[in-house]
């Protein structure tokens, strides 16, 4: 799954990564190392400029709620909860059909982060001597130091209790599609721990390659068997894994210090 990533690149720096035509400068957000669901995020899209008499898609930086809420749900209650999309159904699954049909988006990061229960800690919940065990945090990022862009998807949401007037009135939310972990090895590994992504959790965030970026947000692109086809895991070995410190599962904590590399795993989250 993807819970939670770090996101520090400035707009000018996507901009030229994405080759990125739009964005508002008062949109602009600060780096985010603890990127957490409901918080506000950038999304790099394809759609027509509003008010402009140009129809023609124009790559664009927004910015979007992580939390998908579907156009026809009566309260945005739900979105909290709705942060991934499984890439096997999300071709079929009614809150996100549509989306995956004319809404692709990429959101770019700098990794994500999953956490591992030690196993110190496992066998002390095993005996019952433990009910909550600690976990120790991992961050995974391509290995090359090049952007996470992760395959994601946006949907419009129109808040009917207030006007059309109000700054409010519309919603634009996302979700993260997630695709199963990779069970090769890591192009770099910790020298105490997990050795391939799926030792850290069955699911990962699926990560984009330069190649697919312009098909992944063609609007134009709408059949869902040969998006589909877009969903494929990333080639093996791009992807590196490291623990860092257990701060960062407290979501009031940010900063560069949470992608700081641990010698080992902190004492008692052992793997």
């Amino acid at each position: 799954m993807c819970g939670r990533y770090a996101a520090s690149r400035r707009p000018e720096d996507l901009a030229g990564i994405f080759e990125i035509e739009k964005w508002e400068p008062e949109e602009t957000l600060e780096p985010d190392y603890n990127v957490a669901p409901t918080k506000e995020v950038y999304a790099v899209l394809d759609r027509p400029l509003k008010d402009a008499d140009d129809p023609r898609p124009v790559r664009q930086l927004r910015t979007l709620k992580w939390g998908l809420v579907p156009s026809w749900s009566k309260t945005p209650e739900g979105g909290a909860r709705m942060i991934n999309a499984r890439a096997e159904t999300v071709h079929e699954k009614p809150s996100y059909r549509r989306a995956f049909a004319s809404r692709r988006c990429i959101l770019p990061a700098d990794g994500y982060y999953e956490w591992v229960t030690g196993k110190q800690e496992r066998d002390l919940e095993v005996e019952g001597k433990k009910k909550r065990p600690r976990k120790q945090p991992y961050f995974v990022t391509p290995a090359d130091g090049s952007v996470f862009a992760m395959a994601a998807l946006y949907e419009f949401w129109r808040d009917r209790t207030l006007p059309d007037d109000h700054p409010r009135a519309w919603w634009v939310t996302c979700s993260v599609i997630t695709t199963e972990a990779e069970t090769s090895p890591l192009a770099v590994a910790p020298a105490e721990g997990p050795h391939a992504l799926a030792e850290i959790h069955p699911r990962m965030p699926l990560m984009l390659t330069p190649d697919r970026w312009d098909a992944w947000l063609d609007p134009s692109r709408t059949d869902p068997e040969d998006l589909r086809g877009l969903l494929a895991p990333p080639p093996p070995g791009l992807m590196r894994a490291y623990p860092v410190t257990t701060a960062v599962s407290n979501v009031r904590n940010n900063g560069p210090e949470l992608l700081k590399e641990l010698a080992a795993p902190e004492e008692g989250t052992l793997f």
